[in-house]
């Protein structure tokens, strides 16, 4: 690895799309591990656009990220816990979740953790 490393989203080393054209996610493949982007479209939701391509029940994923813009809002399957993440949020997710993205505005996040195999067909 070189000291300094400079990559874009726009030329990703893979897209992975969401089902229904409710989006994507764009990975970059760093030697610290994959980080994504993923753009949640309005009317986004896991349960719906991810889990025929992940193949269980609720999200599997740790996700430790940032909301760039838009608005996503997350329910956690043990003790129904939620919170609604927006522009400038710190969020970190463990795994067993639902989300979807509130209004009518694309949800744009980035995640340095749990999207090596998100998305992923099973």
């Amino acid at each position: 690895m070189t000291g300094i490393v400079r990559r874009s989203f726009d030329s990703a080393d893979e897209t992975r799309p969401f089902e229904g054209g409710k989006g994507r996610l764009d990975l970059l493949s760093t030697d610290n591990g994959a980080v994504g982007r993923a753009v949640f479209e309005p009317g986004w939701r896991w349960s719906e656009h991810v889990k025929p391509l992940a193949g269980t029940d609720s999200c599997q994923a740790s996700h430790v990220g940032y909301v760039v813009s838009g608005r996503i809002h997350v329910v956690m399957d043990e003790g129904g816990q939620e919170e609604e993440f927006g522009p400038g949020d710190f969020m970190q997710v463990t795994p067993g979740h639902d989300a979807w993205v509130v209004g009518e505005e694309p949800c744009v996040a980035l995640d340095w953790v749990g999207f090596g195999d998100y998305a992923k067909s099973s």
